[in-house]
């Protein structure tokens, strides 16, 4: 989606001072982001510098310590589980490794979040909303194979297609790209900006791989030592002298 496309009058998540640690390790310091109505949001950093850490906590799944969290106009450190639950249907968290159950087909896959959330669909309607979301991500032909069966590339797919069935308004993609080929990688990102225009979601796209931070996001935030260190778009960042930071590009631009 173009920048001219995403909405900057209107945030669907605001973090102010966000404070998370374990024990005595500080793992976000003083985290503030803000994600636009129709933006692709870059958290580009290395590994263990609390990228995942920041999404979970915007989902609820591990508490702040301080700061606040406001998603869609609700104050997530406040909710209660019902009411967590209630806004988690409006947020798409696709996990590193997919987190496919093995033991179910692709299409018990799907219809899974579905049948949890108490969706009462017939099993027409499970069948043409897993159909079509299974379409959209290009995976129709997997439908009733076992996860074990399928590539890297392929689940990354499927996780996709999974989170889009309950139509999320935010994505949350947590290293789309680990652990595939440069090949498949390119077709993820792409697969993310197809998610971003086709469904007008707001995504955050937490990655250490700057091919994936360059072609998906309209926006990078640098995370490091638990502060973003740097924002702006690729161009501008790329180019950053911070000693933290110029390494960082060098090493993967070889």
């Amino acid at each position: 989606m173009s920048p001219s496309a995403i909405d900057t009058t209107e945030n669907v998540i605001e973090i102010v001072g966000l404070q998370k640690a374990f024990g005595d390790l500080e793992i976000l310091r003083d985290i503030n982001l803000d994600l636009m109505r129709g933006e692709n949001l870059v958290v580009l950093g290395r590994s263990g510098q609390g990228k995942s850490v920041l999404i979970k906590c915007i989902v609820g799944l591990l508490i702040a310590d301080a700061g606040s969290i406001n998603v869609l106009g609700n104050e997530v450190t406040k909710l209660n589980t019902r009411e967590l639950d209630k806004l988690r249907l409006k947020m798409g968290f696709n996990f590193q490794n997919s987190a496919l159950y093995d033991s179910m087909t692709v299409r018990e896959n799907l219809e899974f979040p579905l049948i949890r959330n108490h969706m009462r669909k017939t099993r027409k309607d499970l069948n043409i909303m897993v159909e079509k979301s299974l379409e959209d991500v290009g995976m129709l032909h997997a439908i009733d194979q076992m996860p074990s069966e399928l590539s890297g590339g392929m689940r990354k797919r499927v996780g996709v297609a999974r989170t889009l069935i309950l139509q999320p308004e935010i994505m949350l993609y947590d290293e789309p790209t680990a652990g595939l080929d440069p090949i498949t990688a390119q077709e993820i990102n792409e697969l993310i900006l197809e998610v971003q225009e086709r469904f007008q979601t707001s995504s955050i796209i937490i990655t250490h791989d700057i091919t994936c931070a360059k072609v998906t996001g309209n926006r990078i935030k640098i995370l490091i030592d638990g502060l973003f260190q740097e924002e702006g778009s690729f161009e501008h960042v790329s180019k950053s002298t911070d000693p933290r930071i110029k390494p960082f590009f060098d090493y993967n631009v070889l």
